[in-house]
């Protein structure tokens, strides 16, 4: 029996079928969607990403959905580039103007390029988090668990930040407000720990 119903959003971004897989590999019904009134109906909803900042937005904005994602009032898990877009900018943008890259607002917050010092970019491989709270997302998920990040851009360590991990220095891992939550490494690529964390989610 499926612990509930979920729609993954269609972003256009790639990576979404192997998000799909892993939820499903838990006995969770998912579906990938783009159309609002599906999306709407979701009991849960996640908002996957991989590539750039300006793509996703300009293919969330393509397909009419930004509005959609904002209105949201049941738990929605950002993934990666997915969790970028939850927050008000991003430093990323490919158009050499300099300018920030406008994402949804669902939480503050300004995704900056990862300052790594000697370390190598794009920050990619198993590390660590930790979590700062209680929250359900990390039940059942010991202290100091691996996660896998692929990821050059990151969101700095603030008030939404619900777990940490560190690369030269902290960055936010995971980020939580209302009912929106965001994960900066790939679950669905991170073994028992990100199952464990997809399935927390679905009993959200």
């Amino acid at each position: 029996m499926a612990l509930a119903s979920l729609v993954i959003i269609n972003t256009g971004c790639a990576n979404i079928a192997s998000v799909k897989f892993a939820v499903e590999r838990l006995g969770i019904q998912a579906f990938v969607s783009d159309d609002v009134n599906e999306i709407n109906q979701a009991q849960r909803v996640i908002l996957p990403g991989v590539g750039s900042a300006p793509a996703a937005m300009a293919s969330i904005e393509r397909k009419q959905l930004t509005a959609c994602i904002q209105s949201l009032q049941q738990p929605v898990l950002g993934v990666c580039l997915g969790m970028q877009l939850m927050v008000q900018s991003s430093q990323e943008n490919h158009l050499g103007n300099h300018r920030d890259t406008p994402c949804l607002g669902l939480l503050p917050g300004h995704v900056e390029k990862m300052k790594a010092g000697d370390l190598t970019l794009p920050h990619m491989g198993w590390n660590r988090v930790y979590s700062l709270s209680d929250n359900p997302l990390f039940d059942d998920i010991d202290e100091g668990a691996h996660f896998y990040f692929v990821h050059g851009y990151s969101l700095a360590k603030y008030e939404h930040t619900l777990a940490t991990c560190h690369y030269d220095s902290d960055f936010s891992a995971a980020i939580y407000k209302d009912n929106f939550f965001g994960v900066q490494f790939h679950p669905e690529r991170s073994s028992d720990a990100g199952a464990q964390l997809l399935k927390n989610f679905s009993r959200i």
